[in-house]
């Protein structure tokens, strides 16, 4: 998924806290709700400008970000 076509970041909007396009919601947001344990249902329900397909572009933004930030295992050496 392109999740940067859902994401923006300018410091206009929230002070710069990276947002869902077209929305003042932050993706710090979206990810705390689905940390506290919230339903896709009921992230839309109380953002109502949100989607699936937004909130899954939250999802894979946060994969992807993991994975940068995760250290490389090291490798065992064969002799």
């Amino acid at each position: 998924m392109d999740y940067q076509q859902y994401l923006i970041r300018d410091p206009q909007i929230c002070g710069g806290e990276l947002v869902i396009k077209g929305t003042r919601v932050t993706v710090r947001t979206i990810l705390a709700s689905l940390a506290e344990g919230a339903t896709i249902d009921e992230i839309i329900e109380d953002f109502p400008t949100l989607t699936e397909q937004t909130i899954r572009a939250v999802i894979a933004f946060a994969a992807a970000s993991a994975e940068d930030d995760m250290p490389l295992p090291s490798v065992p050496s064969i002799s």
